[in-house]
């Protein structure tokens, strides 16, 4: 019986891959960074921001702590007020899936104070019940430590849970937590990444049909 659904945010709740995709390119002209394709930018989301480098220009020695401190000025500037939505069917699929008595909770590689800003900002605070953020956390994804840390939190075992993403690192992060992993194709992953996934989804909607 599923509790809990741990859902990840960029690219599964909420549409950020335009707004994420044109800071990283604004961080990487600033900085003098090679220049990478709109498509290899996608591919990092779901890092955490210190470990986007690393991945991004494997043959540089990007100061990491500085490509963050850029990533985030920029994207203050260019994270207005309509830049974000959610995907379709996502708020009546949450309201429901919360009537049927499921835990919702948040997983996510964005800093807490950025992801909660999206949670009030996009009406989601009355069906979330925790949120765990890139800055809650020692190790990120695909590390399963977010995972458990909520499963503690509501006394819930990885069996009960299902975890939600749409990249290869937030599939990972729940086999690597032993739950059962759902993985949305509308994101920024590909179908080849996410086959490890116990479920592919192209509608948020389809979540209802896993926890009937």
């Amino acid at each position: 019986m599923i509790r809990n659904i741990i859902l990840d945010f960029d690219g599964t709740l909420g549409d950020t891959t335009a707004v994420i995709i044109r800071t990283i390119q604004a961080t990487i002209v600033e900085l003098g960074l090679p220049a990478r394709t709109d498509n290899e930018c996608a591919a990092v989301i779901g890092l955490r921001l210190v470990e986007t480098p690393p991945v991004l220009f494997p043959e540089c020695n990007v100061d990491v702590d500085l490509y963050a401190a850029t990533y985030r000025r920029l994207f203050h500037i260019f994270n207005t007020e309509d830049a974000v939505t959610l995907y379709p069917n996502v708020m009546e699929t949450l309201e429901e899936l919360k009537k049927r008595g499921i835990v919702l909770t948040i997983a996510s590689s964005r800093s807490r104070s950025s992801l909660v800003e999206y949670v009030e900002r996009l009406g989601l605070s009355s069906l979330i019940s925790l949120v765990v953020g890139a800055d809650d956390v020692c190790n990120g994804k695909p590390d399963p430590e977010a995972v458990i840390m909520t499963l503690g939190k509501f006394g819930f075992i990885p069996e009960e849970a299902i975890v939600v993403g749409d990249t290869e690192y937030d599939i990972r992060m729940g086999i690597n937590a032993g739950t059962k992993t759902c993985a949305v194709t509308y994101g920024n992953g590909t179908r080849e990444s996410l086959a490890e996934a116990d479920w592919l989804i192209d509608d948020f909607s389809s979540l209802l049909s896993l926890t009937d």
